[in-house]
């Protein structure tokens, strides 16, 4: 019998009123693992009336009190980590070691969050005239939601959901309907931390409950992370209506490799980052920029590596790339491949039609390479958000620094080399929130911001680190005056 997901509202598992339902599939087999309801607007209401209820005891909860649930919730997730990277595999279809990896992340999260009763500290001074004193002081902002996307299940909620509740604030999780499970653990493990009910609830659903949050007018801080279009469109809308919004876009990751970079160190951090998690990260490298002497022994090399990658269902641990997300991913990927073709690249490795031995249904893409792409054509342009990595050359890195800035997005770019002068020149001039020297995936710390400029990100604050912490309060600047004691022992 087919697993029917619920909502978890008030510190309750609900039956949701849904009249929708979705299949979630597994991208490498097609099974069906269970069906997740569209909720109404109305589930969505009675989850953030019970935020807001709880909001009134949870922010005059100490600092130090509110983070030993996070204490709890660290130790839990690291006891089930296998377990909840195994659900990732299952219905995002990463390698099993990917999806490790991916909690890891979430857990650092959660570490970071654990510091709040110091990130939280506001300032003050005294006798800023005679007798009056000034402090500055951090409060939360009240209910707060995440919409999250089908590509990192368990670790973007982890971006926001820890800071939003050590620093004070209730929550509302919309994960995707594509990938819902994950985070329906996550839920069990945050109810068995003891967390008082209403402080973290979770609706699952499409756009009729994104369109909800936007709307609500309790709900007052909102986190996205998806295509630019859409997170255009949320931070528009949410904005409009009197909320804080962070919105995580789209991006075209640039990489340069110059001559004097390590071909063999370059090619197999390349090879990571332009087919790890089947591309379908924000953080994938999806255009290498050769310069110079470079375009013969890197291409060569990256194609060597291409061709070798092991592609199958991510729970064999030999596999090192595994499906896209859907059929519908699947056949963009391929267009978009074809589109290339038709713009003048040539096909050098190509991934379409794929068919893997037991699992001939799954929605696999082998690792792709597009040579010579037109610099202002539509593939250097478009996130693809799949396995395929392009191919451009340039005589100078001024020329190949040029062309990022004049890019969309601003996500992040990367070089590889070994010129301290020339690393030096391309963080400064580099125009993307994420630089990677020598990198292929500038993937921050969680004490550091996620970053992001141009059409990859929509907004002011980003996720994770301190900028987490003060997108989740609201300053208070109080000035004080006292009669100055001048009583005598």
């Amino acid at each position: 019998m087919t697993t029917i997901l619920r909502n978890y509202i008030d510190g309750e598992w609900c039956e949701s009123d849904a009249t929708e339902w979705l299949d979630v599939v597994n991208p490498a087999t097609t099974e069906v693992l269970a069906r997740v309801p569209l909720s109404s607007a109305a589930e969505v209401d009675r989850a953030a009336q019970a935020a807001a209820a709880a909001f009134v005891n949870w922010r005059r909860t100490p600092a130090g009190d509110r983070v030993q649930y996070l204490f709890k919730l660290k130790i839990l997730l690291e006891e089930n980590l296998d377990e909840l990277a195994q659900t990732i595999t299952q219905e995002c279809g990463k390698t099993l070691a990917e999806s490790i990896g991916e909690m890891r992340r979430a857990i650092e999260n959660v570490e970071v969050a654990c510091g709040i009763p110091i990130l939280i500290q506001g300032y003050n001074s005294e006798d800023i005239a005679r007798g009056i004193d000034e402090l500055m002081i951090r409060q939360p902002v009240g209910v707060a939601a995440v919409i999250a996307p089908f590509n990192f299940p368990g670790m973007i909620p982890f971006w926001f959901l820890p800071y939003a509740i050590a620093c004070g604030n209730t929550y509302l999780i919309k994960p995707s309907e594509k990938v819902p499970l994950t985070m329906q653990k996550v839920m069990h493990l945050l109810e068995k931390t003891g967390l008082p009910k209403g402080v973290v609830n979770l609706v699952n659903g499409a756009k009729e409950a994104v369109d909800a949050i936007l709307d609500h007018p309790q709900i007052r801080a909102i986190s996205f992370v998806g295509s630019t279009p859409v997170a255009r469109y949320v931070y528009s809308r949410a904005t409009a209506n009197g909320k804080r919004a962070q919105c995580q876009g789209g991006a075209k990751n640039p990489v340069i490799v110059l001559p004097d970079a390590d071909i063999e160190m370059t090619t197999r951090i390349m090879a990571d980052s332009a087919f790890g998690c089947a591309g379908q990260r924000c953080l994938a490298a999806s255009v290498a920029v050769t310069v110079g002497e470079a375009r013969q022994t890197f291409t060569e090399a990256i194609a060597e590596v291409a061709q070798a990658r092991i592609v199958g269902y991510g729970l064999d641990q030999s596999v090192q790339m595994g499906p896209v997300i859907t059929q519908q991913s699947r056949n963009r990927i391929e267009e978009l491949i074809q589109k290339g073709a038709a713009e003048g690249a040539n096909i050098l490795i190509d991934g379409r039609k794929t068919k893997i031995t037991g699992f001939e249904q799954g929605y696999f893409v082998r690792p792709t390479i597009l040579q010579n792409i037109a610099p202002e054509g539509e593939i250097a342009r478009t996130e693809i958000f799949g396995p395929v990595l392009s191919l451009i050359h340039l005589e100078t890195i001024d020329e190949a620094i040029a062309l990022i800035n004049r890019g969309q997005y601003g996500n992040m770019a990367c070089l590889f080399t070994s010129s301290g002068a020339a690393a030096r020149k391309f963080r400064y001039e580099a125009e993307a929130g994420n630089i990677g020297i020598n990198i292929g995936v500038a993937a921050p710390m969680a004490f550091f911001p996620f970053s992001g400029w141009k059409d990859s990100f929509f907004g002011d604050l980003h996720g994770q680190g301190r900028q987490a912490v003060e997108f989740f309060t609201q300053t208070k600047v109080v000035v004080e005056r006292w009669q100055e004691w001048t009583r005598k022992f």
